[in-house]
């Protein structure tokens, strides 16, 4: 018997969620599931990416196949990499506090201060005085007559 690792798909129509699941390779793919190794969410921000490492190296060392879609998320977690003995990848990132977005907003403010130092006017005038003044015109073109 074939065994796969591969994403079984749940959620709604628009927000997909996956389980990462060793499964026979002839089941479809939300079928049955011989275990579940973990999970990915696509649609959070950042991803979140979940995998039980040592079921998931257990199941590599006896022959299971990942598709391509497992194949990168193990790569991304470093299961790949320490299944096929080969050095870990870089972390992966993490959402940023409140206090990160804050200092790198001041950082921008800053950078922005020397550029455009303006009048703070509009350069265009605004519609409604170009109004009044060809009415003005209109009026005094009127009287004229």
């Amino acid at each position: 018997m074939a065994v796969k690792i591969k994403l079984k798909r749940l959620g709604k129509i628009r927000s997909p969620h996956y389980r990462i699941v060793v499964a026979d390779a002839r089941t479809r793919r939300d079928g049955r599931a011989i275990e579940e190794i973990g999970i990915y969410q696509p649609t959070y921000n950042p991803s979140r990416i979940e995998v039980n490492a040592e079921r998931a190296q257990y199941w590599l060392s006896v022959g299971a196949q990942p598709t391509e879609a497992v194949l990168a998320i193990l790569k991304l977690t470093g299961d790949w990499q320490a299944h096929k003995g080969l050095p870990a990848p870089a972390p992966l990132l993490q959402p940023a506090t409140k206090e990160d977005k804050r200092r790198s907003f001041d950082e921008f403010a800053k950078a922005l201060e020397g550029i455009g130092e303006g009048k703070g006017e509009a350069i265009t005038q605004k519609k409604k005085a170009d109004k009044k003044a060809d009415e003005a015109e209109a009026a005094a073109e009127s009287t004229e007559a």
